[in-house]
């Protein structure tokens, strides 16, 4: 059986190809077109309430805290308080060992017997001493009696004038003598009391660094002292906080502040804010060392009041605030991701001049007649999900509010085909 001609016709064939590939690239096209097709979310301009609100976060801790040291230098040979441990002011925190007073008290004064009686409060060599203040005192009014006789000698010309400064010279060492005296008894008793570390306030110890058999040593100017423990009044608490410097000129002092404190889940308290920086909050502040670090962007410090804060409270728990820092009702808003910023367009339709920082200005996206239109938006308080129109677009007009990526990529002038509910679905329907 012989085969057709047009089967062996590779005119005929060749025809063939040209047509299925011309339509396959004509759907391919097509669907790239469908595909590619931008679609946008659209919302309108609604009547609402914006509340305004700053976020942040920080950390708790005493309003009153006060860190113990020591005066003097010596071996820390009893505590009297553990972490965590209430404490009454003038309650004994921690001893020194005497010992170490002993060389520095039998330099400091010849009146002061020995350091090891002042120590132990030895009444004998304070008695002592007392002893040679009262003959010092002796010593200064034989000297006085002698030194007028003398006077009274030389303003008659019976005496010398060198007897007079040898009677001058001699009252003025006996008084050198009185004073060296007093100031070795009251340097004994005040060295002797410093050995004894007492609270400042009422609180409860939150840090306990030493431990005993340990040394201190006095702060000096390069060097800070040794911290024997850090006494906190935690009936007042604030909450220490980080605020973005883009946020913080809302934030003043007196505003009410809603808290969430980690450990205390489900739970929120008020608060009052008491203070806000006026200066970036350093890399090493100690009240947010941890938040600092790893942040670069510059923060200033806020610090809440808490009303009212849990007996169990501690400093260092993680919390977050929010205020409130203003309030509208009735207000015409729109979706706050609905609002463009853009580069003033210039002559030409160039959007950046040839020299200097372009304008910026603020607007939505409208469609009218199938293609976007710009129209500026006078902005006014901007609330976590809306933001208040005070001039733009009438209430109730139709604006583009996304997609995100969409939104900042489309230029004025774009078309823009709005789909009906049944286009979508023969579209989903052949996609199918």
């Amino acid at each position: 059986m012989s085969k057709p001609r047009w089967y062996s016709n590779k005119y005929l064939w060749l025809f063939l190809l040209i047509v299925i590939g011309a339509g396959a690239f004509a759907v391919r096209q097509y669907l790239s077109a469908k595909s590619d097709k931008t679609s946008y979310i659209f919302g309108a301009v609604d009547r609402g309430s914006v509340v305004m609100q700053v976020q942040m976060t920080g950390t708790l801790a005493a309003v009153t805290t006060v860190a113990v040291g020591t005066q003097v230098s010596g071996t820390v040979s009893q505590l009297y308080a553990d972490f965590n441990s209430e404490v009454k002011k003038d309650q004994v925190l921690a001893k020194l060992d005497p010992a170490l007073f002993q060389t520095q008290l039998d330099q400091a004064s010849a009146s002061v017997k020995t350091s090891e009686a002042v120590l132990n409060n030895d009444t004998a060599a304070i008695a002592t001493t007392k002893a040679n203040i009262e003959k010092a005192k002796v010593d200064v009014l034989n000297s006085t009696r002698k030194y007028k006789m003398i006077k009274e000698l030389f303003d008659e010309g019976l005496e010398t004038k060198d007897d007079m400064d040898t009677a001058q010279a001699t009252l003025a060492a006996t008084e050198q003598r009185m004073n060296s005296a007093s100031a070795d008894l009251l340097g004994s008793r005040d060295s002797l009391s410093k050995t004894t570390v007492t609270s400042p306030i009422d609180g409860v110890v939150t840090a306990l660094p030493v431990k005993e058999g340990e040394v201190t040593v006095i702060g000096t100017m390069n060097n800070a002292g040794t911290q024997l423990m850090t006494v906190s009044d935690m009936a007042e608490v604030e909450a220490v906080m980080m605020v973005d410097e883009t946020s913080v000129p809302q934030v003043k002092i007196g505003q009410t502040a809603s808290l969430s404190i980690d450990a205390y889940p489900g739970q929120h308290f008020q608060g009052i804010v008491t203070e806000v920086g006026s200066s970036p909050i350093p890399k090493n502040d100690p009240d947010l060392l941890s938040l600092t670090q790893g942040s670069e962007a510059i923060n200033f410090k806020v610090k809440i009041r808490v009303q009212d804060p849990p007996d169990t409270i501690r400093p260092g728990f993680s919390v977050t605030a929010e205020i409130v820092t203003g309030r509208k009702e009735g207000a015409n808003a729109i979706p706050i991701q609905a609002l463009v910023v853009r580069d003033v367009p210039t002559k030409g339709g160039k959007t950046r001049p040839a020299t200097g920082r372009p304008e910026t200005e603020e607007g939505v996206y409208v469609v009218k007649n199938g293609k976007l239109e710009f129209i500026k938006v006078e902005s006014g308080l901007a609330g976590e999900l809306m933001i208040e129109v005070k001039k733009g677009p009438a209430l109730g007009a139709e604006i583009v509010t996304g997609p995100f990526k969409a939104l900042r990529q489309v230029k004025e002038g774009d078309r823009v085909v709005i789909e009906k509910e049944s286009d979508k679905k023969k579209d989903a329907a052949k996609a199918a």
